[in-house]
């Protein structure tokens, strides 16, 4: 059985149990990272000498580590023709986006950071302006490549999506009155429709969890309860 390594409050843990569930595939998550602590252990270190999570074990021994290249290789092994497109352009089209949220990950964090994670009379409004200035001119880049385009490499939901997807529902999700982005706002509502989105990333915050090597299988039925807009917990943004 697959097996992965990290905590799910990171969003480069959740994109990859995203994608897992997305292909319906059966899956373990061992809690380790952040408070969990584990990974300069040197069982941890064997599987990715970076000490870092998540860590991909595929099912027969494989071990695969970085995010995005664990989703392009479950992509590939596993969703040839859908989340990893077979034409090379249409392939490109979504893997072009891949690598898209490192220019918008660091504002993200600061605003994290200041709206989240540091109480009010302790945040720097100066900064948190120059964060939301920047991350509201990367976001409409996307808006606009958006527009008259149903997922980011077109009319299918792909791996250029997942890449994305968490980053864009700590966006919609952060006290910022962000200004209005009508076709970013309607790929991210597709995105909420979608079951293992809302299992995976719409209630990432709301899960609770237990320290590893305590593990939870895919397949376990739940009632998805949506976090209102602005409402998220800290748990929520760690590991931006």
């Amino acid at each position: 059985m697959i097996q992965v390594w990290g905590r799910r409050s990171s969003g480069n843990v959740i994109k990859v149990i995203w994608c897992l569930r997305e292909l319906d595939l059966p899956f373990h998550v061992w809690e380790v990272g952040g408070r969990f602590g584990q990974t300069k252990e040197r069982w941890f270190l064997e599987l990715n000498p970076n000490g870092l999570v998540p860590v991909f074990h595929d099912d027969d021994g494989y071990v695969v580590w970085e995010s995005n290249a664990i989703v392009r290789y479950v992509a590939a092994k596993y969703a040839m023709g859908t989340l990893w497109p077979d034409e090379c352009r249409a392939r490109a089209d979504a893997d072009r986006w891949m690598d898209w949220p490192l220019l918008v990950q660091p504002h993200m964090t600061n605003l994290a950071a200041g709206l989240v994670r540091s109480p009010e009379q302790r945040r720097d409004a100066v900064q948190l302006k120059e964060a939301r200035q920047a991350a509201v001119a990367i976001w409409a880049t996307l808006n606009e490549h958006l527009v008259g385009r149903e997922f980011v490499a077109g009319k299918n939901f792909t791996m250029g999506d997942i890449a994305i997807g968490h980053l864009a529902h700590r966006w919609f999700n952060l006290d910022i009155d962000p200004p209005e982005m009508r076709a970013l706002s309607r790929w991210y509502e597709r995105l909420t429709e979608r079951p293992a989105f809302q299992a995976e990333i719409m209630n990432a915050c709301a899960r609770p969890a237990k320290a590893g090597p305590a593990f939870r299988t895919s397949r376990v039925d739940r009632s998805f309860d949506v976090p209102r807009a602005r409402g998220l917990e800290q748990s929520a943004f760690d590991g931006l």
